[in-house]
């Protein structure tokens, strides 16, 4: 366990202990149930130690977020810039392969996962043309199916993130 999440937990323990104590005094006073008395002194020095505990656990639980939030953002940006290398990669990939704009439209939906069926339909094609299309793209690639035609984006896009973190180091 890494000092931080140790950190976090000894916090949220202790904010748990602290919230244990307010309630236990509100539930024991329902139950007209009387705990030995303590002196005032005692008593106020146990409730400033049980606020005290519930406000850093909240500070530190806003840091914590705030913390969260920025790596969040972080990685977001990072995946952005995954996704217009791909997209270039991706343009790249069609041009070397002298793909035709149609071609072009075909090969994205098909690495998105749609049937033939469901591009035909998008593109007002017939299916036989939508599978011709297909065909020629896969020739033009020099793979034979679509799992080849995958593999060749899931290598390019591998190597994508391998470039996005070494620029971004």
């Amino acid at each position: 366990m890494t000092k931080g999440k140790l950190l976090l937990a000894v916090v949220l323990l202790v904010q748990l202990v602290c919230s244990v104590f307010f309630v236990s005094e509100i539930v024991l006073t329902i139950f007209n149930v009387r705990a030995r008395p303590i002196s005032w002194q005692t008593r106020e020095l146990m409730e400033i130690g049980a606020t005290i505990g519930l406000i850093l656990g909240s500070v530190i639980g806003g840091v914590y977020l705030r913390n969260s939030l920025r790596r969040t953002a972080a990685a977001e940006q990072k995946l952005k810039a995954a996704s217009g290398a791909f997209m270039e990669v991706m343009e790249e990939r069609f041009d070397d392969w002298g793909l035709t704009p149609a071609e072009r439209d075909v090969a994205l939906f098909a690495i998105k996962g749609m049937s033939i069926q469901e591009i035909a339909a998008l593109r007002e094609t017939s299916e036989g043309t939508v599978k011709a299309q297909t065909n020629a793209i896969y020739r033009k690639a020099g793979v034979s199916g679509r799992p080849q035609l995958l593999s060749v984006f899931i290598e390019d896009l591998v190597d994508v993130d391998d470039r996005v973190r070494i620029a971004a180091e």
